[in-house]
């Protein structure tokens, strides 16, 4: 969900790679492709409770880490961290770690009223933040968005820079609708070179942090066979970026993966968008956090049933000595904005992988 960086490969660097080893695109993508396929498939007539966990893990979440652990109970389901994968440099106090449950629970909420049972979330504050949703008998709802939730993905590429309407943006923010955060959509060039701005600091600050780089190379996934072994990360397609072999990868990531390279195609990836969304909590705790995710994937669904692609841009929000100029720029000094999507229309890319349910399951 949240992090977005993989490998820079592009331009030069990819005709490189075609010449120097013979590869454009990975030929093993068929068996990852199936997998895929297997994880994003709908549910069957008569789902069990593990099948919407199975929805739930398709839930936007930083660097694709999947930082969350899944217990059944007659009453429900609820939904707790898993603290063993935290993503501690680029989120310290684990506020993207919440806001990705949050995603989670929302989707459950959904696949289950779209299969016949009510879904009360509950959120539980104090020194051990958890969600439990309660499930219940009722009519379906929530039908449109539950279609959307295999075909949601985090695209980071260029968009078609094409505007969207005013009627399409009214529906996101009805989408978006929850207590206690606050969505603020820009579409006007000033607020988005305005933003640019602040992304581009964030991002140099925290590219000359060598402990943010090797935490994010930590999550990235080369290749198939890569992504496969481990189930999470983010691996190269996804993000557009060409597929080679992991030894020329890492050779090439330092000559490629640069500073001003990344600024660039930041620049150039919101000038080709429609506009950019805020998303700001009330308060900036967990219990909050857990709203906020709530709030965005229920956006992100029905972005993708519009055709409207979005992508995370957090830079401003991860590097504290950027977040307080990004606030006065929306006009909210006093508090914490949590999330910034880009939005706009372009092709799906590849979809990412999720860990089986058994290895969610506490």
């Amino acid at each position: 969900m949240m992090s977005r960086r993989t490998l820079l490969l592009t331009g030069a660097a990819a005709a490189v790679v075609g010449g120097a080893a013979g590869y454009r695109v990975w030929p093993r993508m068929g068996p990852y492709e199936r997998v895929v396929a297997q994880q994003r498939e709908l549910l069957a007539a008569t789902p069990e409770v593990t099948d919407f966990v199975r929805m739930a893990t398709l839930a936007a979440n930083g660097h694709n880490a999947q930082p969350w652990h899944f217990g059944l109970h007659t009453q429900g389901i609820t939904l707790s961290p898993d603290y063993t994968r935290r993503t501690a440099v680029v989120d310290p106090d684990d506020h993207h770690l919440f806001v990705s449950l949050g995603c989670a629970a929302e989707n459950l909420a959904i696949a289950a009223r779209a299969n016949g049972r009510s879904a009360e979330i509950r959120t539980s504050d104090g020194p051990d933040p958890r969600i439990d949703v309660a499930l219940g008998v009722a009519p379906t709802a929530d039908e449109v968005l539950y279609q959307a939730i295999p075909q949601r993905q985090s695209t980071r590429s260029l968009y078609d820079g094409t505007q969207v309407s005013a009627a399409d943006i009214a529906l996101l923010q009805t989408a978006a609708r929850q207590d206690g955060v606050n969505v603020l959509i820009l579409t006007e060039p000033a607020d988005r070179a305005a933003v640019t701005e602040l992304v581009v600091q964030g991002n140099s600050a925290q590219m000359d942090d060598p402990a943010f780089v090797a935490e994010l190379i930590e999550w990235l996934r080369f290749t198939p066979d890569q992504a496969m072994a481990s189930m999470d990360g983010l691996f190269a397609a996804t993000s557009g970026n060409p597929v080679v072999p992991a030894w020329l990868a890492r050779r090439m990531f330092g000559q490629f993966f640069t500073k001003d390279a990344e600024n660039d195609k930041y620049a150039r990836q919101i000038a080709s968008s429609a506009g950019i969304a805020v998303f700001i909590g009330d308060r900036a705790d967990p219990a909050y956090w857990i709203n906020v995710g709530r709030s965005f994937q229920r956006f992100a669904l029905q972005a993708t049933v519009l055709g409207i692609r979005n992508a995370h841009i957090n830079q401003p929000i991860e590097v504290p000595s950027v977040r307080p100029e990004f606030a006065q720029l929306l006009g909210a000094p006093d508090q914490r904005p949590d999330l910034i999507v880009r939005f706009g229309r372009a092709p799906a890319l590849p979809m990412s992988l999720r860990r089986p349910v058994d290895q969610v399951l506490i």
